[in-house]
């Protein structure tokens, strides 16, 4: 059975719900298809001492603000998940859980959306589908030698289950420094690597900065004014408090990127090695497209080309919640907003018309 809509939103995280918000604001109809079976996007599947870069008041999507979480300066995961589902129900937004969609193809004046339940029909299709279902792995000589546990970002729980174990940690990011500070409070023996000197941004800085920094950039490119060099110019880690307080401690020291994996462990390029029980991945992701791959869009590095958050290539689909390529911070909650707005104005115009 086919259904139709006018608007199909593929992903019920922070960025499918900043779009529900904004297109039930414009009155326009829409469905959400969420292929987890629980509100709470990526959030409900972090580790638990995960924190965010900045407080409740400054973490808020559009229409409600983040309540602040008791005694707590930076909410943790789950309070981001409740928060999340009050948003959906406060809103009454229109989410169908357990839906996975497979493919988005032109179908004539739409776009036909098949998933596991059934085929729908859109005139335009907003993708909210994120990258934490696409972890980055590098290529790092050695890695199918190597007896030891790895695992990625997506599936670090807590340091109990390291205990005893050596532990290496590879990667100069947030996720990376924040493994790394829960593993080194914990007293694990760990090996803590980055392809470059960790590089703190100023400790009175969080994500709201960032938000700022990452607006003022976007606005200057689109006057034609000299680049910024955004977020990234400022540094790689927010020393949110656990982080800080194992960095002032010295328990987090980096050192420079190996060069091969051995079965034992780990080899930088002088010969010197350590080694390792396990290999924890703190190395990124993706954005999850994979759904669109029939529609042949022109992009890069895995994105696609996009004018705004709409695909250059296609006017009927809309990216949200991807990085600055898709709206200044838009892979925070924060940022999403306004991108959510423009991309709901946008489909609307393209509705009446």
């Amino acid at each position: 059975m086919t259904q139709r809509t006018d608007v199909v939103v593929i992903g019920g995280g922070q960025s499918g719900l900043a779009a529900g918000y904004h297109l039930r604001r414009l009155g326009v109809e829409h469905v959400i298809l969420d292929a987890q079976t629980a509100p709470g996007g990526a959030w409900q599947h972090t580790w638990g001492s995960l924190r965010l870069f900045s407080p409740a008041e400054f973490s808020s999507l559009p229409g409600r603000l983040m309540p602040v979480q008791p005694g707590e300066k930076y909410p943790d995961a789950q309070h981001v998940v409740d928060y999340l589902a009050d948003y959906e129900k406060r809103y009454e937004l229109p989410v169908q859980r357990g839906v996975w969609v497979s493919e988005v193809h032109r179908d004539g004046a739409f776009l036909r959306i098949a998933t596991d339940s059934g085929n729908w029909q859109a005139r335009a299709v907003v993708s909210a589908t994120g990258t934490w279902t696409r972890p980055f792995l590098p290529a790092i000589p050695g890695r199918r030698e190597y007896t030891g546990r790895q695992l990625h970002t997506v599936q670090y729980q807590s340091p109990a289950e390291f205990a005893g174990q050596r532990v290496i940690v590879v990667g100069g990011g947030n996720s990376g420094a924040q493994i790394a500070a829960d593993l080194a409070h914990a007293g694990i023996d760990l090996t803590w690597v980055a392809q470059r000197p960790p590089r703190y941004l100023a400790d009175d800085i969080d994500g709201r900065a960032l938000f700022d920094h990452a607006t003022a950039r976007r606005r200057a490119l689109d006057e034609g004014r000299t680049d910024t060099g955004g977020v990234a110019s400022l540094g790689d880690i927010v020393a949110i408090p656990p982080v800080r307080a194992a960095r002032d401690a010295g328990l987090l020291s980096a050192r420079p990127m190996f060069a091969r994996l051995t079965p034992a462990g780990v080899e930088w390029a002088d010969g010197t090695r350590a080694e390792a029980d396990t290999v924890i991945w703190c190395t990124g992701f993706r954005p999850a497209l994979a759904p669109f791959a029939g529609l042949r869009l022109r992009g890069t590095r895995g994105h696609i080309a996009t004018v705004g958050t709409r695909a250059a290539d296609e006017p009927r689909l809309h990216l949200l919640g991807y990085g600055d390529w898709t709206g200044p911070a838009s892979a925070t909650l924060i940022g999403v907003g306004r991108p959510a707005r423009e991309a709901a104005r946008e489909i609307a115009g393209l509705l009446r018309a």
